[in-house]
């Protein structure tokens, strides 16, 4: 309850307070309806208990005799508990002042400890401020408004099912229905209102909308039932949520019987506040609700249930002789029962307390009110009476925050002239088909029995209708002359009928024929003139549907977070995004230096220093046994060099004799491969993208240029691009490709525009007639595609959502594209060729690593063979590092003339050896040592230490150098 319902509430019960001091005094209202004490052991302590009921209502009578029995019957079996509940029963005379005046008489006169009753929710409300400032605890087995909580009202017990916990079961049946509209009809009071936030918010947990309320006063009569019902039928929901007093709910049901609301495709689920009551209804009543569902309270039936029963109808006959021959027992007598036992065992529980009242400690003298006695045992009572647990006639009582915990309810079906249980609902089950058994979530169907649906049919009712004012759907269809493919609107001039054809037509129609029921419509043209010309902007369109001036729009309207604020919009049929469209560049001055433009600059340098790697990896393996790689120094050098980059164009001259050598340049010949490859591939690349390449790739760029842009007449592209930061004045629309055509042909500078941005289906289209002079640049800004314009909550929208699934992702789509939008010519590909980056070291690392460990091995092991076949040098202890280090250096640059050649490279030797270069150089190295043997003591004559090895690595020369 909110604020200001509270406040009123207040309001209401201080109202009540103000007359109840007159109202006590009154003859008339004070008169003893009934009474009685528990018979019993004279020596027991008496314990009173007022009953406040309404003498006019048989439910009261009802609730008063079976409390009656329930002390009757517990006495009977506990003869030797020390108290006895005496009953004194006041009417309220159905009022909620007249209540809470016999509450005022049985608190001041008969000091009574607890309190059964009243009847209503309205009279409980006026009722429970006094009793708790009385501290008498107040049962009540028949008020079920919510708002009537422990919490806020400690002094009241409700031993009854508060409303609010059978509206999940109403929800569970809407669910699994799959109805996603429905109409609560309700009354105009606290029993009725308090119900419908909660029911609300149900609905709205399960995507159940509720279009409208319809609120049925107490006092209404039968003309203004049948009013509001013809109303109702006027809608197109027909699902029916009725929470009614079962007198009004029975006027209801035979109006509606007679307004033809009982037929087939109608839904009706009444709450227990009817169902419970059923066997009490007239014959003619059931008559007209065959094929009502019901959620009633399940009472587990018993053998004591029966036994009582049947003494229940003759003592309340044998009691209520005035009373018609059709009320019967239901669950609130057996409530009424338990609430009784509940209070006999809770008294006996606290027999030792003193039950006596003592006078209220004020000082304001204002009214009788302030002066209300307030009962000692009261708290013990209430706490008794809170922890009191039994197995009553109406099943387990047991209380928690001084409410019943019942919450199982029987699913009902009125099929002639009973209630048939087609299945329960709990909260830890769901919806089952036995009370025992255990729902299954993923079940397609509601675990229920058969049911009987009003109009005396088995189908499930679809719950909506096109209502009787408008048999056709009429339909909004955009007119435009651009793009018919999707929607082509023309009229014939002779009998001016309209015929809609199109991509976006055929799929609506096949999507509505795939319903599982039949909807007829009209399409109408939306148009700003009579001759069909052109249509209004889309956000025009999609309003008409917000004004309920049209059931739907049918067309290519994009689904847009602004619009789907008013309308709402089916599943996409088509993807769209946002693309711009300009012409292609003329590149008749190529870039000189483009050739450089495949490979980035470092890997040009990574290249370049591997090339420079495996020249000297190969001059090392190579020049001391192939002649191609021998000579001086420079020769050496731009031998090994121009070797390495041979390989690259496979024009390499020299052998290559050695194996480690081979396998180096097998290495690096793949990789080389591989790169020149790449290369190529990058190089044709880029110069195709060259030709290919669009004038512009960003919105920025256009608008720090000044550009103007075209987008299409209606469309919502204008708002987006003024969002992006576009001025009005540099915009200008287009009707048709060939108006589109002719902007982009003529430039920006000459009255047309530099790009276009639309819709990529229509830029398809476009570009399939154009596609040799333009470009599509894919642009950031998404759309949610192209869907159907519906109302909000329409019923329609989720099954027609679902037909356009099974029409997207059938067979029947290719045959529709095929007709409408695939492309007709041979053209390139309209989308955006990427630009093609520059390949970087990071695409070949793996290969220079591979060619890296492929060469280190190789000197390596090329090394450790030279230094073990010169070991003795090494070896030797009487020559220093530094001289055997020049030694081998010496050495590694001669000849190998240990290694292994072939005859051709022998011959190749000989001739080099016997030419006079040859000679003089060996001459040279002979005279090597001395020369250096001489600079060792920086021009000082040797000493006398130093000869000896000097003369012996002279010798050793001359022996290793035979020329």
């Amino acid at each position: 309850m909110n604020e200001r319902s509270l406040m009123a509430t207040r309001c209401r019960r201080l109202f009540c307070s103000f007359f109840v001091y007159v109202l006590i005094s009154s003859p008339s209202v004070t008169k003893l309806a009934a009474g009685g004490d528990a018979k019993g052991d004279s020596s027991a302590v008496p314990v009173d208990v007022g009953v406040i009921f309404g003498r006019e209502n048989w439910v009261g009578r009802m609730g008063l005799t079976c409390m009656q029995m329930a002390l009757s019957d517990f006495y009977a079996s506990h003869p030797h508990y020390n108290t006895r509940i005496r009953l004194h029963v006041r009417d309220s005379g159905q009022d909620a002042v007249g209540a809470a005046a016999a509450a005022m008489y049985l608190m001041k006169k008969v000091e009574v400890k607890a309190i059964v009753g009243p009847m209503t929710s309205m009279e409980a409300e006026f009722l429970i401020d006094l009793a708790a400032k009385a501290q008498v605890p107040t049962i009540s087995y028949s008020a079920t408004s919510p708002p009537l909580s422990y919490g806020q009202l400690p002094y009241f017990i409700r031993a009854v099912q508060n409303d609010s916990s059978q509206v999940q079961a109403i929800g569970a049946l809407v669910q699994a229905f799959g109805w996603r509209e429905v109409v609560p009809i309700y009354m105009e009071n606290e029993y009725g209102a308090e119900i419908i936030p909660d029911l609300a918010y149900i609905m709205q947990q399960i995507n159940t909308r509720i279009p409208y309320r319809s609120v049925i006063s107490p006092f209404v009569n039968d003309d203004q039932i049948l009013e509001e019902l013809l109303k109702l039928k006027t809608m197109q929901t027909r699902v029916f949520v009725v929470h009614l007093l079962p007198d009004i709910g029975a006027r209801l049901f035979s109006n509606a019987k007679n307004a033809g609301m009982m037929s087939e495709g109608y839904v009706w689920i009444v709450t227990s506040g009817i169902s419970n009551f059923l066997n009490s209804l007239d014959n003619s009543v059931i008559e007209s609700m065959q094929g009502v569902l019901g959620v009633k309270t399940y009472v587990p039936k018993t053998k004591e249930l029966d036994s009582f029963a049947g003494r229940w109808k003759v003592k309340f006959q044998k009691d209520n002789s005035d009373m018609p021959k059709g009320a019967m027992l239901n669950v609130l007598g057996l409530w009424a029962y338990d609430a009784a036992l509940a209070l006999a065992r809770a008294a006996e529980e606290v027999s030792d307390v003193n039950f006596v009242f003592t006078e209220a400690n004020n000082s304001s003298n204002f009214t009788d009110l302030d002066n209300i006695k307030v009962s000692k045992a009261g708290p013990e009572l209430l706490r008794a009476i809170s922890s009191t647990r039994f197995k009553g006639l109406s099943g387990e009582f047991s209380l928690v925050d001084g409410q019943l915990q019942s919450s199982t309810y029987q699913i009902i079906n009125v099929i002639d002239h009973v209630g048939r249980g087609i299945g329960f609902w709990t909260p830890e089950n769901g919806l089952t088909r036995d009370w025992n058994t255990i729902s299954q979530p993923n079940s397609l169907k509601p675990n229920l029995r058969a049911i009987i649906w009003p109009g005396d049919v088995s189908s499930v009712p679809q719950g909506w209708v096109i209502p009787i004012s408008e048999k056709k759907l009429r339909i909004l269809v955009p007119v435009k002359p651009s793009f018919k493919e999707f929607v082509n609107v023309t009229q014939d001039p002779t009998t001016n009928n309209v015929e809609v054809t199109g991509y976006c037509i055929d799929i609506f129609e096949k999507a509505m024929a795939g319903l599982p029921y039949y909807v007829s419509w009209t399409y109408v043209p939306f148009t700003n003139d009579d001759n069909l010309s052109s249509s209004s902007n889309y956000d025009d369109m999609v309003h008409q549907v917000y004004l309920q001036k049209y059931d739907a729009v049918v067309g290519d309207v994009t689904i847009r977070a602004n619009r789907s604020k008013y309308v709402d919009f089916t599943l996409p049929y088509i993807l769209s995004d946002l693309v711009m469209v300009v012409p292609i560049k003329d590149n008749k001055i190529k870039n000189a230096w483009i050739f450089l433009k495949p490979l980035t600059w470092n890997l040009w340098a990574t290249t370049l220093c591997f090339f420079i790697f495996i020249a000297f990896v190969v001059w090392v393996l190579e020049h001391r046994v192939n002649e191609e790689f021998r000579g001086p120094p420079l020769h050496q050098a731009s031998t090994s060099l121009y070797y390495s980059f041979s390989v690259m164009v496979f024009a390499q001259r020299e052998k290559i004799v050695s194996n480690l050598g081979r396998f180096v340049m097998t290495v690096w010949v793949f990789v080389v491969l591989i790169l020149t490859q790449s290369y190529t591939s990058s190089l044709t690349s880029m110069l195709t993208v060259q030709k290919l390449q669009p004038t512009a790739t960003d919105l920025n760029e256009l608008i720090r240029k000044g550009k103007y842009v075209g987008y299409q007449s209606g469309s919502f592209v204008k708002e987006a691009l003024q969002r992006q930061g576009f001025s009005e004045s540099k915009l200008r629309t287009y009707s048709t490709p060939e108006q589109l055509d002719e902007l982009l042909s003529n430039g920006s500078s000459n009255g047309g525009i530099a790009a276009v941005v639309d819709e990529t289906p229509y830029m398809n289209l476009f570009l399939d007639i154009y596609c040799s002079k333009y470009r599509a640049v894919q642009l950031p800004n998404g759309t949610g595609g192209f869907g159907y314009v519906f109302p909000l909550g329409s019923p329609l929208l989720h099954d027609v959502s679902k037909a356009i699934l099974d029409v997207t992702e059938g067979n029947e789509i290719k045959a529709i594209e095929e007709k409408w939008i695939v492309k007709k010519n041979n053209c390139l590909n309209t989308s955006t060729v990427a630009a093609t980056n520059s390949l970087g070291p990071e695409s070949f690392w793996g290969l220079f690593l591979f060619v890296g460990i492929a060469s280190v091995l190789a000197l390596s092991t090329s090394t450790a063979m030279f230094l073990y076949k010169k070991k003795n040098i090494l070896m030797r202890a009487d020559t220093s590092l530094w001289i055997k280090i020049r030694m081998l250096a010496k050495i590694f640059d001669q000849r190998d003339t240990e290694f292994h050649t072939s005859r051709k490279t022998e011959q190749q030797w000989s001739r080099h050896s016997n030419s006079p270069s040859i000679q003089t150089h060996c001459t040279d190295s002979v005279n090597y040592a001395e020369r250096n043997s001489m600079s060792l003591s920086d021009g000082a004559s040797p000493s006398p230490d130093h000869r000896l090895p000097l003369r012996n690595m002279h010798i050793e020369l001359q022996q290793l150098e035979p020329c």
